[in-house]
C-alpha cells in the first residue's frame, strides 16, 4: 500500500485551518425535482424572533464562496501524480472485468474516504438480508445529519418502505435514506456497520473501514483496488443493478410527490451503458465515481476517487471510454507523486 501518512502528516495543520473556516458539503445536500429545476428559494433574509434568518439561496452563495476545505489526496499530494490521460482524480483504476486485467492504474493502492461510494455497500447488505422491502420505514432525529448538517427532503416523520429508500439512497444518494436503513436493521446500527466491515473482510477489501452506513464521515475509507471488489460484486445483484441506474424515481410523501434524479447524468446518456454505478462527494474524499460499463465490447469496471471538480469524475469516465473505444487499452500506470 501507497505510503501517503508522511505527507498526511504534513499537511494536517493546513487541514485544521481550513476545516474551521469552511462549511462542509455533502452529495446530496440540495435535491432537484426529476424536471431538473431546483426548489424556489426566496432571496430575501427574513426576520423571525427578532432575529436575521438567511434564505437558502442566499446561504448557498455563501458556503459556494466560503473557502473549500482540502481533501485527504491533496494533503496528501496524490494530485502531482502524472497520467497519460491527464485524468483529473488523483487515484483511478480501470479493470476489464472479464479478463481482470488491469488497463490504467492511478495510485489504486491509496486509501482516502469514500463519501457516498459507501451506500453501495449499505445497498449490498440491505439486499441479501431478505427483509421485506414493503415493510415501512419512518424517517427520525437519529437520521438527520449530525456530521455534515446537510439537508433532506425526508424529514423527520416520513414514512416509506425499505424498498422506496434503498432506491433513494442507491439512485440519488439520500443520506437519511440510507442511514434509516441501517439503523432499522435487525440489531440495530452497531450490528450493520459491524456487518459491513465483516462483508468488506470476505470480499477481499483488505483496505476498507466503515463507521456509518451514508459516507458524511471521512473515516469510511478505502482504496479503489478495493472499490472494484464491491462494484464486481454488487453487480451480481438485480436490484442493485436496476436501482443504481434508475433515472428518476418519485415518492409519495403525505399529500405530496417528490421527484428524484439520478446523481450520475451518464445514465441519461445513450452513449453510455451501464450497468452499475455509484457516486460520492464530501469534501475529504473530493469527487468520487464507480460504474461497471461496457464500452467497445468490453466490460469494464471504473473507479475514480479525489476528482479535482464539480464534473470532472464525468470528465474523466469520458476520457476512458474514448481511450478505450480508439485503442487497443494497453494497460496505463500512472507515474508516482515526488514524494
Amino acid at each position: 500500500m501507497r505510503n501517503i501518512g508522511k505527507n498526511l502528516l504534513m499537511g494536517l495543520a493546513l487541514f485544521a485551518f481550513v476545516a474551521a473556516t469552511s462549511a462542509p458539503a455533502a452529495e446530496s445536500r440540495v435535491q432537484r425535482s426529476y424536471s431538473g429545476k431546483p426548489a424556489k428559494t426566496s432571496t430575501a433574509s427574513k426576520a423571525r424572533n427578532g432575529k436575521k434568518v438567511i434564505s437558502a439561496k442566499r446561504r448557498s452563495a455563501l458556503v459556494a464562496s466560503a473557502p473549500r476545505k482540502p481533501s485527504f489526496g491533496q494533503i496528501a499530494g496524490l494530485h502531482s501524480s502524472q497520467d497519460a490521460l491527464e485524468l483529473r482524480s488523483s487515484v483511478a483504476l480501470v479493470i476489464d472485468q472479464t479478463t481482470n486485467e488491469i488497463l490504467l492504474n492511478k495510485n489504486s493502492d491509496a486509501v482516502l474516504p469514500i463519501a457516498s461510494l459507501t451506500k453501495l455497500m449499505t445497498g449490498l447488505l440491505i439486499s441479501q438480508a431478505n427483509l421485506p422491502m414493503d415493510e415501512q420505514i419512518a424517517i427520525t432525529q437519529n437520521d438527520v445529519d449530525t456530521e455534515k448538517g446537510s439537508r433532506s427532503r425526508l424529514k423527520v416523520g416520513t414514512v416509506l418502505s425499505r424498498g422506496e429508500l434503498l432506491h433513494l439512497a442507491l439512485m440519488s444518494s439520500e443520506n437519511r435514506a440510507a442511514h434509516a436503513l441501517g439503523r432499522t436493521y435487525p440489531g440495530g446500527l452497531p450490528t450493520f456497520v459491524a456487518l459491513m466491515n465483516s462483508k468488506a473482510q470476505i470480499l477481499g477489501m483488505k483496505n476498507t473501514t466503515f463507521v456509518e452506513p451514508t459516507g458524511l464521515s471521512s473515516r469510511n475509507q478505502s482504496s479503489a483496488q478495493d472499490l472494484a471488489l464491491l462494484v464486481n460484486t454488487a453487480h451480481q445483484t438485480p436490484v442493485l443493478r436496476e436501482l443504481s441506474t434508475s433515472a428518476g424515481y418519485m415518492v409519495e410523501v403525505g399529500k405530496k410527490t417528490l421527484a428524484y434524479n439520478n446523481t450520475n447524468r451518464l445514465v441519461h446518456n445513450p452513449g453510455w451503458e451501464i450497468g452499475l454505478q455509484k457516486t460520492g462527494y464530501i469534501s475529504e474524499a473530493g469527487q468520487c465515481l464507480v460504474m461497471q460499463t461496457k464500452v467497445a465490447g468490453r466490460q469494464l469496471i471504473m473507479v475514480f476517487l479525489d476528482s479535482a471538480g464539480k464534473l470532472s469524475r464525468l470528465g474523466d469516465a469520458e476520457r476512458v471510454r474514448r481511450w478505450v473505444e480508439t485503442s487497443t487499452a494497453v494497460s496505463v500506470v500512472a507515474k508516482p507523486a515526488v514524494q
